[in-house]
């Protein structure tokens, strides 16, 4: 019986294939397949028990998100029982400008080990997709939160503001400006600790630059010129344009009026 071992932690592995050939590469493939092989060898002519899919040493349970070009799904490490939320992203739909973006935000979480930001703890790429692993914050998006339960006593938002400005500080200490800070980026773990993620607006800064569409949010940015003539040097302080992302009152409203007649 096998020793127990902890998650690792970020390691970005390349393959060329998707199974394992017993020299390190990351395995892609059904456990189901494996187990119904080794029935037939076998002989027995049992029927082998289906099991979901695995990517390397995660197994895939359960879809919590999708995009365009990428699906969230809840997984969990077979060794450590431990539960993660791995990013499958499919490369061959994405542009080249779009592929990079998606390496540079890789390259900046590397960087990042916060309390209050997903850490990325693997990353497993083959041809065509790539799988980022990473931290699974079970409690949703904080603008889910709020449209479910309304808004926040002052005394939990204050807690939940600190861990903000904490991650935020943070960030810049490591000359990174998150740039798209709302609630829906703001997610909740277990014990109703604030997790940002979403770096893919990031910039970088050097000590003493001037602050400008660079570093300011994207909506600030497309803004005029003459808007956006007292920023100072530095990242800044704005957390978001037009508030700070724990106020949602407004998007909830827009949400609703946008809602079709009789939706539940």
């Amino acid at each position: 019986m096998s020793t127990r071992t902890p998650l690792p932690t970020v390691n970005e592995r390349k393959t060329e294939n998707h199974t394992s050939n017993g020299h390190g590469r990351v395995e892609v493939a059904s456990r189901s397949a494996r187990s119904s092989g080794r029935s037939r060898s076998s002989g027995s002519g049992s029927v082998a028990e289906d099991q979901p899919p695995h990517v390397g040493n995660y197994r895939l349970l359960k879809t919590i998100g999708k995009g365009n070009f990428a699906k969230v799904k809840l997984a969990r490490h077979i060794l450590t029982g431990r539960e993660v939320a791995i990013k499958i992203i499919d490369k061959t739909q994405l542009n080249p400008t779009s592929l990079q973006k998606l390496f540079r935000e890789v390259r900046i979480m590397k960087l990042l080990n916060h309390p209050n930001i997903v850490k990325l703890f693997e990353v497993i790429e083959t041809e065509k997709t790539l799988f980022l692993v990473m931290e699974y914050a079970s409690g949703g998006e904080v603008f889910d939160y709020l449209v479910a339960h309304g808004r926040m006593k002052e005394k939990e938002a204050r807690a939940k503001f600190r861990q903000i400005v904490s991650a935020v500080q943070y960030c810049h200490q490591k000359h990174i400006v998150h740039r798209d800070l709302k609630a829906e980026n703001l997610l909740l773990d277990a014990d109703m600790n604030i997790k940002i993620a979403d770096f893919g607006f990031h910039n970088e800064f050097r000590d003493g630059q001037q602050a400008g569409p660079v570093l300011a949010a994207p909506a600030l940015a497309q803004r005029p010129s003459s808007s956006r003539a007292k920023l100072q040097p530095g990242p800044g302080g704005r957390l978001e344009p037009g508030g700070h992302p724990l106020h949602t009152r407004q998007r909830v409203t827009a949400l609703r009026r946008t809602e079709p007649e009789g939706a539940a």
